[in-house]
């Protein structure tokens, strides 16, 4: 691995390539924050889509065009003397150690628990109106309930077991049940977007990713799915073509690869 002395001097390497593809490259020269910023979430998810494979080589590249866009930022942010770099490095600085008074102060904590709790309490005192402002509005809905429900938890808001929760899963798909039988798509979707919540929050209480745990199986299926594929090409046919009971001859083998 890289000493402290490489790694900064791999640091200013970026930095001084950033200056000068600013300078010198059109492409980088048009670039403003609004321009970046979709490129930002797309690299964030293929981070996201390399951890999930536990492919470490990849991980690597993708956190490599994260630094990039980091570096870029603040790039930008210089040119209007607004901040740079130093100050982004800084400004996380002192959160941190503000954050961290177990750390960096008195206060004692017990467990993982306890941090988070503070942590909240914290933002609050920082002049943070409620507990969720820091949940951006931007979020994939499934994203933002995990979110949600981890800020309310930090401040006590919350179950005391598992059982409990999943026992409002139930009530839930039960209120879902009913209003099914009725036929209010309103009142279905509403119903819908409950049982999705309280799930999400079962899976907190099992210590469970609910994104990760949705993208697994996304990516499961896929596989599944292009294995039935590749076996009906093999066979002359198109899917239109085969009987259910005879997809899902493709579709269990696929389940042993």
């Amino acid at each position: 691995m890289n000493s402290r002395d490489s790694q900064l001097k791999a640091i200013d390497r970026l930095l001084t390539i950033m200056n000068e593809l600013r300078e010198q490259c059109p492409w980088d020269k048009k670039q403003t924050m609004e321009t970046l910023r979709h490129l930002t979430i797309e690299e964030t998810y293929e981070l996201g889509d390399a951890i999930l494979e536990n492919d470490l080589e990849e991980v690597k590249k993708e956190l490599g065009d994260l630094l990039l866009h980091i570096v870029f930022y603040a790039k930008i942010g210089s040119e209007t003397n607004t901040f740079d770099i130093g100050d982004v490095a800084n400004e996380i600085c002192e959160k941190l150690i503000h954050r961290h008074p177990h750390i960096y102060g008195d206060v004692k904590v017990e467990n993982e628990e306890d941090v988070k709790r503070n942590w909240e309490k914290l933002k609050l005192k920082e002049g943070k109106k409620s507990v969720l402002e820091g949940v951006p509005k931007g979020l994939p809905a499934l994203v933002k309930a995990s979110r949600i429900q981890d800020k309310v938890a930090g401040v006590g808001f919350d179950w005391e077991e598992p059982k409990q929760v999943f026992l409002k899963v139930q009530e839930e798909l039960a209120e879902l049940q009913e209003e099914i039988e009725i036929g209010d798509k309103d009142k279905m979707e509403a119903e819908f977007g409950d049982v999705l919540f309280s799930m999400i929050n079962y899976a907190r209480f099992l210590k469970v990713n609910p994104e990760n745990a949705l993208e697994r199986t996304n990516k499961k299926f896929i596989g599944r799915f292009q294995y039935l594929e590749k076996k009906a090409k093999e066979l002359g046919k198109s899917l239109e073509d085969m009987t259910l009971a005879e997809m899902d001859v493709f579709w269990e083998e696929a389940k042993t690869i």
